[in-house]
């Protein structure tokens, strides 16, 4: 039988993600047929013992911005999930609430990465070209 997982994060004191935890939704289903956050922690709660800060994460993005992740801060103004902050240059997009760059990644097909020191991004060089074998047989 395939069932359908909930999926409910525990914050340290600092609302950043340790651990994720998937739960059947028929556990945390009431009478009604309604998923409750309420049943949810006292599940996790007895399963795992008592921690006063569990909060639910949505695949599908449907709330919370983002899928969380362990290292992700829970944003309580926001109620969004927002990954590290990956440079000191980059800023927080409110709508989506991920970190955008000073300048977009170029969109031609090469691979780049994001020099803090310059603020631009860089190509990526591949570390050894393989010889190319198709005219021998």
């Amino acid at each position: 039988m395939n069932h359908k997982m909930a999926y409910y994060v525990k914050l340290n004191s600092s609302n950043v993600v340790e651990k994720i935890y998937n739960i059947d939704s028929d556990l945390i289903t009431d009478v009604d047929g309604i998923e409750k956050d309420s049943l949810a922690k006292e599940y996790l709660n007895l399963r795992y013992g008592f921690h006063p800060r569990w909060v639910r994460t949505y695949p599908d993005l449907s709330q919370r911005k983002n899928f969380a992740a362990v290292g992700y801060t829970y944003d309580n103004t926001r109620d969004a999930f927002i990954p590290p902050k990956p440079y000191e240059s980059w800023t927080l997009n409110e709508t989506t609430c991920l970190w955008e760059s000073p300048s977009a990644m170029p969109d031609d097909g090469k691979q780049y990465d994001w020099n803090e020191d310059s603020q631009s991004w860089t190509v990526i060089s591949p570390d050894e070209t393989l010889p190319d074998y198709s005219a021998h047989p």
